[in-house]
Order: C-alpha cells, then structure tokens, then sequence
C-alpha cells in the first residue's frame, strides 16, 4: 500500500508500506499538525483501507514535525467535523477492534485529541526528550470529549487520571512511563530503531496468534461504552459553546503566527496561573 496515485489530501496524512504486514502512517499538516476536517477524511479513509486488508499485521502512527505529533482538535472549525464526530469515533472503533497491532511513535507535542488518538492505541512509545503529553481542556473550560475521560484511566488508574486531567499541565515521557500512559520512554536518537524494532518483530509472527491476543486482552478491557463517548463529546459541544470559550478562541485566532506557535509549544505553562 503507498501513496503513489493519492488525491492532494494525502499531504496531511499518509501511509507507506515498510514492509509486507508491516505499515506506517505519518501526520504532516504543518505548522502545528492541528486535527483539521482534512486530517480526519483522510486518516478515516486510511483506518478503512488498512483495516479492510487481511495481511497487514502492525501499524505504526509517527509525525512529520518533531515539535507536534497532533498538537489538538482544532476547535476554530469544529463545527465541520458533525454533531457528535461520528467519523472520529468510527475510526478509533475501527483501530481499536482492528486485526492489527497499532504503534504510537511520540515525538513532540500531543494534547488533547492528539493524546486521545494515543489513548487509542495498542502500544506507544515516546522520547524521552521531546514527547509531551497532555489533556489541557480542563484549563481552556472545557472537558476531553474524544474518548480521553474513558481510557486514561484505564492506563494510568483513576487518581492519576483525574490528575492529569484537572491539572491541565504537561507532562514529560518519563513521568508519562511511570504513570503507564505510555509503554516506553527511549532516548530520541534510539526512538526510530526502538519502534522499527518492534513492528518488524511483530510483523514476523503468525497472524491468527497476534490477532487472537489482541481480541482477548479486549474483551478483558472493553472499549468505552459508545452511548458514554456520545454523552461526554455533547458536553464537551455544550462547555465549548460557552461565550467566554468563544472569545478566548478569537482572542486567539488574532495572534500573529510566531506568538502562536511560541504559545502551542508553551501552552501547559500559558494556562497556569501567573506567579
């Protein structure tokens, strides 16, 4: 599978066949890699391929931009993506119950949905130096509506969930380790060779056995109830909604493009209080 005869849209995601079984797909919407509606259509058709495809075996989700690996949902246009996000919580369904055993490979900033994407994974891998995670809505008035208030705890235990979450600050790939919200934090120089390791490892096992694991450690850890995910991202629309939200996001819309990337790499210190 390659991107040879891709549409345009192609240039925010894209997907590149390593090896046979083996699959790799890579954000590059810059400056910020922002989840944009352009984003969704073409990683849901992406999710839709792969997981319509018996032989692929593993897949790793990267970034093109070592500073974002999805910096968040881009709620200036949220309005776009539908009542609801149906195609979001299509294809996290879609990766979560799929054949394949998925990879995160963290490299930069990923907040908000970009966290909940993770969330979604199998696996996940970071570096040690330049990952950071983070659920900031809580500090912006609003709530994670994307499935980040059903699974976090389910890797890191309520209390450390509930920390993270209410806390609404960034956290470094060691201390996200330790809190299990990633399997693994590696020098950046080592992350590439770690996760290519990895998925040319898994991708050599015999299919049946990978995909019999994966449905049992599901069926022991069920993906969120899909009437909770729809009830979480309506409160999260209602929170958004609010006027004082709103005129924060003009507020922000207005700042020239060097303070707003200042402000996207910054932005778990920008919303604590000022000392």
């Amino acid at each position: 599978m390659s991107d040879d005869a891709a549409p345009p849209s192609a240039a925010f995601v894209r997907v590149e066949t390593i090896d046979p079984g083996y699959h790799q797909v890579t954000f590059d919407n810059p400056p910020l890699n922002l989840y944009d509606p352009e984003v969704e259509t073409r990683l849901a058709k992406i999710v839709e391929r792969l997981t319509a495809d018996p032989t692929v075996k593993v897949v790793v989700f990267d970034s093109a931009h070592p500073d974002f690996f999805i910096a968040h949902h881009n709620l200036a246009r949220v309005d776009e993506f539908g009542a609801g996000m149906p195609t979001w919580f299509t294809l996290i369904h879609r990766l979560s119950n799929a054949r394949f055993i998925t990879v995160g490979s963290l490299r930069g900033r990923a907040r908000g949905i970009g966290s909940e994407f993770l969330l979604a994974l199998d696996v996940r891998f970071a570096s040690q130096e330049k990952a950071i995670l983070a659920q900031l809505e809580v500090g912006t008035g609003i709530i994670p509506g994307c499935g980040g208030l059903q699974r976090l705890w389910q890797l890191t235990g309520r209390s450390r969930a509930l920390e993270i979450i209410a806390l609404s600050e960034d956290y470094d790939a060691e201390t996200a380790e330790r809190y299990g919200w990633v399997n693994r934090a590696v020098p950046d120089a080592e992350l590439d060779a770690v996760v290519d390791r990895f998925a040319r490892r898994v991708a050599s096992f015999d299919h049946a056995a990978l995909q019999a694991v994966k449905e049992t450690l599901n069926q022991e850890a069920p993906s969120p109830n899909a009437s909770t995910l729809l009830a979480t991202n309506e409160r999260f629309a209602e929170l958004l909604a609010r006027d004082h939200v709103q005129d924060r996001l003009r507020l922000l819309a207005q700042s020239d493009p060097a303070t707003l990337y200042d402000l996207e790499l910054n932005m778990g210190d920008t919303l604590g209080p000022r000392t």
